[in-house]
């Protein structure tokens, strides 16, 4: 199965960026015979400036992040919504049907957010402690890794979004489903990208916690690049999929409740389902991708039983550094489609829809990928701890974690 989504990985690399190619000529072509309404002046900057915001506030949000966790924490979930408010009202001034609806998605998620953080706001302290004491001393090159990794995705980016307007400039349904097809493989290439810097990391990290060992990190990111790129292109593909059911399941649980036993037989049923996908592929199985070169799933299956026995489950649970990540996530993101979205809205409003939901895209991707270096410290502590909890490397912090969260199940 690696080598089968090793292959299956590099081939649609070469596919798109040969795809990518031939709708760029095609594109520019195109607009220069024709007078149709596509103007490659007035579409591509607001895009391409909306790209390197993207790379700016994604490493200023790194830095921040690492240099003051409590500052950070509290910005992405209290500010984040805000911003995602914000391009709601940016969408209704669009005013087109595709904007309407995404202009309510956008103020409906809004408030979605704002009630979790509400939720979660008593996990602010201990989540800016693990932040703060786990990666207060990163791997050794890691600001090059993460500088390095935010260029790679901001060249391959740009060169996808001139494959876009290519695609855009003719704009058939064929060439829809090639945006499609592009959007999807940019996913996956930069869930890759993410996880290839999240094994590198935690493994590096991880031989610290365990046995107080310091591991040359280009090193791990040689034996990564090597040996495990199959094994990390599985865990792309299954671990957003098998997240989000685990996520979903999580609150449709907590919205049913027990008001209705039909209703709450269908949850538990859907949560029983989660549960046991998430046992085959979770994030924290690619700790022991790196560390001990297992396959992801049977890495995903120990680390998951490596938690039950040290009854970490309800911590893992109430972790917070997944929510900040995504939250960070969606706030870069929505600052890109404000900056690419005003820009196309005041050039040129037939543009402002599409390049507000591709600012999108990209700004979120890049912003996980700059903090994929701080969640991978955090989850190699996790897994290092699980397996030997009674190792003097290890402070008080977890099992201090867990007597607060004991006591208040039992209250």
């Amino acid at each position: 199965m690696r080598k089968l989504f090793q292959i299956i990985f590099y081939i649609q690399l070469i596919l798109i960026s040969i795809l990518v190619i031939v709708l760029t000529i095609r594109g520019f072509v195109y607009a220069a015979r024709s007078t149709n309404h596509f103007r490659p002046e007035k579409w591509y900057p607001p895009l391409l400036g909306s790209v390197a915001s993207a790379g700016i506030v994604s490493y200023l949000w790194e830095w921040i992040s690492f240099h003051d966790p409590s500052k950070a924490i509290k910005t992405a979930f209290w500010v984040g919504p805000f911003l995602t408010c914000a391009v709601g009202i940016l969408h209704i001034l669009i005013g087109c049907p595709i904007s309407l609806a995404i202009s309510t998605i956008a103020i409906i998620s809004s408030v979605i957010q704002s009630l979790y953080t509400c939720w979660v706001n008593p996990r602010f302290d201990y989540a800016t402690k693990i932040l703060t004491v786990y990666t207060s001393f990163p791997p050794d090159k890691t600001a090059t890794f993460v500088i390095l990794s935010i260029i790679t995705c901001l060249v391959y980016s740009s060169f996808l979004v001139t494959g876009i307007g290519g695609a855009t400039a003719t704009g058939t349904g064929l060439d829809i489903l090639f945006i499609i097809v592009i959007l999807l493989t940019y996913t996956w290439t930069m869930q890759v990208i993410k996880n290839m810097l999240y094994v590198t990391i935690s493994r590096v990290r991880y031989m610290n916690f365990a046995c107080g060992a310091d591991m040359n990190t280009w090193i791990a990111f040689r034996d990564t690049v090597q040996h495990l790129v199959g094994r990390v292109c599985i865990g792309s593909a299954v671990v957003p999929v098998i997240g989000t059911i685990r996520g979903s399941a999580r609150v449709m649980k907590s919205v049913v409740g027990g008001t209705d036993e039909f209703l709450f037989s269908c949850a538990d049923c859907y949560s029983r389902v989660a549960s046991t996908l998430i046992t085959y592929g979770n994030r924290w199985g690619f700790v022991q991708v790196g560390v001990y070169n297992k396959g992801f799933m049977q890495a995903s299956a120990d680390t998951w039983g490596a938690f039950k026995t040290a009854e970490l489950i309800p911590l893992i649970d109430s972790d917070l550094t997944g929510a900040f990540c995504f939250f960070s996530g969606v706030a870069v993101g929505s600052i890109c489609t404000l900056v690419g979205g005003t820009w196309a809205l005041a050039i040129h409003k037939s543009y402002a829809t599409e390049v507000s939901i591709y600012a999108f895209f990209i700004g979120y991707f890049i912003c996980r990928v700059a903090l994929a270096s701080q969640q991978a410290c955090v989850s190699a502590y996790y897994v290092a701890y699980a397996e030997n909890p009674q190792s003097f490397q290890f402070d008080a912090t977890i099992p201090v974690r867990i007597q607060e969260l004991l006591q208040r199940y039992n209250v």
